[in-house]
C-alpha cells in the first residue's frame, strides 16, 4: 500500500475481507441451494478441496456458516447457513441480476421464479420510501463518507 494511503472505512471492504476470496460466494450460493455436504460443494463449485476447506472454516469463524455432524464413523459434517448467511444471499440475488444482464443478455443460465410466479427481477429499494437504491439516489454518512 502506498504510504500516502489512507483507505476509507467502509463496510463494503470489511465485508470483501471476509466474502472476497474466491469459492466463498460460491459456497454460499450451494447452502442457498440446499446443498450441505463438502463433496457436493466441492463438485457444485469446482473448488479445490483445501481451498474450499479454509474458506469454510473461515465463514464458520464469522457465524456465516455453521457445521453440523452428520456421521460419527467416519466423522462428517453438513453445512447451513447461520441467518446472517441467509442474509448474506441477498448479495447473491443482485450479483445474479447484473451477471444475467450483463454477462448472459440473451440466454441467462438459471431463470428464478418468485413465489407470485413471475421470474424474479429483484430490485433494491429504500425501506423508508420504496424508492429504488441506486447510484445518485443515496447519500454516504458516518465515518466512511465522503469528503471533497
Amino acid at each position: 500500500m502506498p504510504k500516502d494511503a489512507q483507505p476509507r472505512e467502509c463496510s463494503i471492504a470489511d465485508t470483501l475481507d471476509l466474502v472476497g476470496e474466491r469459492w466463498s460466494l460460491l459456497a454460499i450460493r450451494e447452502l442457498s441451494y440446499g446443498v450441505r455436504r463438502f463433496d457436493q460443494i466441492v463438485r457444485n463449485t469446482g473448488a479445490p478441496r483445501d481451498i474450499l476447506t479454509a474458506r469454510l472454516r473461515k465463514l464458520e469463524a464469522a457465524r456465516i456458516v455453521r457445521r453440523e455432524r452428520y456421521s460419527d464413523q467416519p466423522v462428517r459434517h453438513e453445512y447451513h447457513l447461520t441467518p446472517a448467511g441467509v442474509e448474506l444471499c441477498d448479495v447473491l440475488i443482485v450479483l445474479m441480476r447484473w451477471g444475467d444482464r450483463h454477462l448472459h443478455p440473451d440466454d441467462p443460465p438459471v431463470r428464478w421464479r418468485h413465489s407470485c410466479g413471475q421470474t424474479l427481477d429483484p430490485l433494491l429499494i429504500c425501506s423508508h420510501c420504496g424508492g429504488e437504491a441506486r447510484v445518485g439516489a443515496h447519500t454516504p454518512t458516518g465515518r466512511g463518507a465522503l469528503t471533497f
